[in-house]
């Protein structure tokens, strides 16, 4: 009897030990999850602020989305935001109208606080007001010059809701905020690759500068002059290669089954 008593109060302590360990897991993983803040600039739902959202998290007009927008132009589950390796990875869900973020026509997109998000009638900016500081400072003193600067206030459909940008981001005290936030700057290579991976995009990376390369080779100057000249068939050649490129952002975004 003594000894079925200590069998059964060992396997209740290990019970107790397990329960413990995965609440323990449980609490690290609701620890870790990234709460987010959305708020809409424009649209049939401007103003409202969707606060310490967890992810991963749905945009649509369908109920049941932890972000549902009155907007008969977006779809039912349009897109989705998860995190990846410490990152916010926003995917359009093959959506009819299709997603911008800071004016450009995304399939995915790594989120960053003060991204714009267009969809629809409906435009949202991402991140709380401290968040937005906190990346603007880190980016004081950066160099964009290699940088591509992205439209956003053509993105918004009405006055007001540019002037709820401009509120939001303090743009008339500081011109030079949106300059920064909306810079795409030259991304970095991923680090969690395969070997296998790796060599691939080495690939393309390849083929692309020797393209490139070749274009660059071929412009002619006539005299002293700030022209150069590209002849129609190189001409041809560059736009091929932004087709190429179109191409490959679209497969990245949309992957084949």
């Amino acid at each position: 009897m003594i000894a079925a008593c200590r069998s059964n109060r060992c396997a209740l302590q290990k019970d107790v030990a397990s329960f413990i360990s995965l609440w323990c897991c449980a609490f690290d993983e609701i620890a870790f999850m990234s709460l987010l803040t959305f708020r809409v600039l424009d649209g049939a739902d401007r103003g409202r602020t969707f606060s310490d959202v967890s992810t991963p998290i749905t945009i649509g007009r369908e109920e049941g989305n932890p972000i549902q927008l009155n907007d008969d132009r977006i779809s039912r589950y349009h897109l989705k935001i998860q995190e990846d390796n410490g990152k916010l990875v926003l995917t359009d869900l093959e959506s009819t109208n299709g997603t911008k973020v800071n004016g450009e026509t995304v399939q995915i997109w790594i989120l960053r606080p003060g991204d714009v998000i267009s969809m629809g009638r409906s435009t949202l900016l991402f991140g709380t007001r401290e968040e937005i500081a906190k990346r603007l400072a880190a980016m004081r003193g950066a160099d964009i010059l290699g940088g591509v600067t992205m439209s956003v206030v053509e993105e918004l459909d009405s006055d007001s809701g540019s002037a709820a940008l401009d509120f939001e981001l303090n743009f008339s005290e500081d011109p030079d905020a949106e300059v920064l936030l909306h810079t795409l700057m030259p991304p970095e290579i991923p680090g969690s690759m395969t070997p296998g991976q790796t060599a691939e995009l080495a690939e393309i990376f390849q083929y692309l500068h020797l393209r490139i390369r070749g274009l660059i080779d071929s412009v002619r100057s006539k005299g002293k002059t700030d022209r150069v000249t590209l002849d129609l068939r190189q001409w041809e050649n560059l736009v091929d290669i932004q087709d190429r490129l179109a191409s490959y952002l679209r497969e990245i975004g949309e992957p084949t089954e």
